[in-house]
């Protein structure tokens, strides 16, 4: 599956969480990222992430291994994405060490997640803030084939309109290279 997702700065946060609380009930939850590359960067190269997530929740925490592919639309930077739940952080970062691959960051992002239907899609917002990052940021997304991209992807913009946000709140800038950036490192 591909997950079309668009990712946009939010310059009136309290009117979007109005707007996302009316569609749905915020699930708030605190993540622990850590990306993983090869010694010599070549996930990085071929616009891959490996991921241990370990979310922090009120009820429960869970860890899911996440692995992107390299995006299938340049535009919006949409990924083939395969995640599997994990019932040992520890053991998963373990293992991903013990295979050769090396940690390349880390960093908390404090987020709200709301699940709801629209335009015929199951749609995921997360309203995000990264502690190591000015401002805040949503994310919208939904599972699709990768011939239905293209749709998703416009009918993820129209979502966007509704909640207030415009073409021109859209970015491409990621997590990993705003953090780094900020903590004056370089990413391999």
């Amino acid at each position: 599956m591909i997950e079309a997702e668009l990712k946009a700065r939010v310059h009136a946060p309290e009117m979007v969480v109005q707007q996302l609380d009316a569609r749905a009930t915020a699930r708030v939850e605190m993540y622990r990222d850590t990306y993983y590359d090869r010694p010599d960067g070549s996930l990085k190269k071929a616009d891959e992430e490996l991921r241990v997530r370990t979310v922090h929740g009120a009820d429960c925490t869970r860890t899911v291994l996440t692995f992107k592919g390299a995006a299938v639309d340049e535009e919006s930077g949409s990924k083939p994405e395969h995640e599997t739940r994990v019932e040992d952080a520890e053991a998963m970062h373990a293992i991903l060490r013990g295979l050769g691959h090396v940690e390349i960051i880390a960093f908390e992002k404090h987020c709200r997640n709301y699940e709801f239907e629209a335009r015929g899609r199951q749609m995921l917002a997360t309203l995000v803030r990264v502690p190591e990052i000015n401002g805040t940021f949503l994310e919208l997304e939904t599972l699709v084939d990768e011939d239905e991209v293209n749709a998703a992807l416009d009918d993820i913009r129209s979502v966007l309109l509704e909640l207030g946000l415009r073409p021109e709140d859209l970015t491409r800038e990621t997590y990993t290279g705003a953090v780094a950036a900020r903590r004056g490192a370089a990413l391999t």
